[in-house]
């Protein structure tokens, strides 16, 4: 008889009770989203009837007109600098906010709570919902978008920056603690160095977002290129609306081309080329060391001199970047109109402009909302279901370890790219044209928005998998399908669907937005409430759409513990 200790191990592990669980959660997600686009009529059908609109859109919108020189180089620049100021005052607010948030440095698990509470309130709260309401309190200019885009950009920089800091090495904050350092000098000198390198990418990825964010709140007051599209587009003057989209798509690929640049520079990151595959090292800066000299039993420095790099060329390049920084945020500053008088005008009207608020209010079309927030979330899983049917072989293409040549995986990430810079509300405009008002041209621009962001990082996570798996298997003379399907992409799935539940997420809040051009949802009632005035129905929509987003949340945070 056999023992218990002499039986034989299993090979392959029991399915838990939690994993069986979240197979079948994704599962009915992904039912549910099949079910929205069969709901909301996605099919050719749509596409044939669409291609005369198509046409005429395109006889309409060409040649392009774009207004004098002069005139955009001040809309870009007044963009640009709201984008910038916006985004630097995500990143100082978020980096108390995230050490309060991480497990390693909060104060306790109250503070942690709270901090954790602030992120998830910053990020549910659309940053539309905060321009009305500073808009109420400031008027028109760059602070609404400023103060807007920058709170709601702290709930993503917040979060991904309480991440980085529990991820650090414990080390140099254990030693720094154990010779007597207090909490503020562990912080500065034992975190904060080694997560300074992703508080930097982090910060310019979200400017990269904020630029195609500042086009939506251009349709409710806050200057730039955003307010000259939305006048444009409500005189049905396609020819200027399109022109200044073309400028913001420019906009926005070369603000990512530099920023990409910056990134690699000051962090010091270099990409080294071994074979087909295109691999990030970290670039170790030279140090100058005193010699040491021995006699026996003793040893001595020749002379002490303060330990600096040398200024090579990685050194003086990374220098510049860091001015270049300091002087574009000094101009945005500037750029931007932000004046001491419009704050304390705030202050005076900051009681009474949340009493207009509140109570929150119906307006007598609460069956209307409900069956509009059903439509924004019809909108949101059937645009992630699109993304996640294109992103999968366009992201394939554009990994370097996937792709049958450097050649491809470039121009792959050149498609990525270009889809990224185009907003999401530009697409949706152009498809509201195409196929009409309503929830198919939300989806459809939400579809193919999502390919931009989800086609990176499919890309990104399957040049992250262990290379042996995939050696392996070509050893054994496996193709390129066979190794991808069997090695590559078991290996890239959790990631794969944290990433679709990361852009289902993105999507719940766009598709709010969208109906500020008739693409459908509950966006249009959201603008229509603000533009007549009646801001507890905007209060009710906000509270609808806060609690939609929160149960996702939720759901996408412990799905993504559980496929970890």
């Amino acid at each position: 008889m056999t023992t218990t200790a002499e039986a034989p191990r299993r090979t392959l592990a029991r399915p838990t009770p939690t994993g069986t669980a979240a197979a079948l959660v994704v599962l009915a997600l992904l039912g549910t989203a099949i079910w929205a686009f069969s709901s909301l009529r996605l099919n050719v059908a749509t596409f044939v009837d669409g291609a005369a609109n198509a046409v005429d859109f395109a006889a309409r919108t060409l040649p392009l007109d774009f207004p004098p020189l002069g005139e955009l180089l001040a809309l870009s620049g007044q963009t640009l600098a709201i984008v910038v100021c916006a985004t630097l005052l995500a990143s100082l607010i978020s980096v108390p906010v995230a050490v309060l948030a991480a497990r390693n440095t909060a104060l306790g698990g109250t503070s942690r709570f709270g901090a954790r509470v602030v992120i998830v309130v910053a990020r549910a709260i659309p940053d539309v919902v905060l321009a009305i309401v500073f808009f109420r309190m400031f008027g028109f200019g760059g602070l609404t978008g400023v103060l807007a885009m920058g709170l709601h950009s702290t709930g993503m920089i917040g979060k991904l920056y309480a991440d980085a800091i529990e991820q650090i090495d414990e080390g140099p904050r254990t030693a720094i603690r154990a010779a007597g350092g207090t909490r503020l000098q562990q912080l500065v000198s034992g975190v904060l160095p080694q997560v300074m390198p992703s508080f930097v990418a982090t910060s310019l990825h979200r400017l990269d977002i904020n630029l195609r964010v500042s086009v939506v709140l251009g349709f409710v007051g806050v200057g730039g290129l955003g307010q000259a599209i939305s006048d444009a587009l409500r005189t049905l003057d396609y020819q200027r609306g399109m022109a200044l989209a073309s400028v913001v798509f420019l906009l926005c690929v070369l603000v990512e081309v530099v920023s990409g640049a910056i990134r690699r520079s000051l962090l010091g990151v270099r990409e080294e080329r071994r074979g087909p595959v295109r691999r990030r090292v970290q670039v170790p800066v030279p140090r100058r060391e005193g010699v040491v000299s021995g006699k026996t039993g003793s040893s001595r420095f020749s002379h002490s001199r303060p330990i600096s790099p040398p200024w090579t060329a990685g050194r003086v390049r990374r220098t510049g970047y860091w001015l270049l920084t300091a002087l574009v945020v000094a101009a945005s500053i500037w750029g931007a109109d932000i004046s001491l008088a419009q704050f304390q005008r705030a202050i005076t009207d900051f009681g009474p402009t949340l009493a207009l608020f509140w109570p929150p209010e119906t307006g007598g079309i609460l069956g209307e909302l409900l069956a509009e927030l059903l439509v924004t979330v019809q909108i949101a899983l059937a645009a992630t279901l699109i993304g996640a049917v294109l992103a999968l072989p366009v992201g394939a293409l554009a990994a370097s370890n996937v792709a049958p040549s450097p050649a491809v995986a470039k121009f792959f990430r050149g498609v990525v790219l270009a889809v990224r810079g185009v907003p999401e509300l530009v697409l949706a405009i152009v498809f509201v044209v195409i196929t009409g008002l309503g929830a198919v041209a939300g989806a459809l621009a939400l579809g193919v928005g999502s390919v931009g962001l989800l086609g990176k990082l499919v890309a990104d996570s399957l040049e992250e998998v262990d290379r042996g798996k995939e050696q392996a298997l070509r050893a054994t003379g496996a193709g390129r399908l066979q190794v991808f399907f069997a090695a590559t992409l078991p290996q890239a799935a959790p990631a794969f669907v944290a990433h679709v539940l990361y852009q289902l997420d993105t999507n719940l809040r766009s598709a709010t937005l969208l109906g500020l051009v008739g693409a459908g949802g509950i966006g249009y009632y959201l603008l229509n409430a603000s533009r007549v005035l009646e801001f507890g129905v905007v209060t009710t929509v906000l509270a609808l759409t806060f609690g939609v987003v929160m149960l996702v949340e939720l759901l996408a945070l412990w799905l993504r513990k559980v496929v970890r």
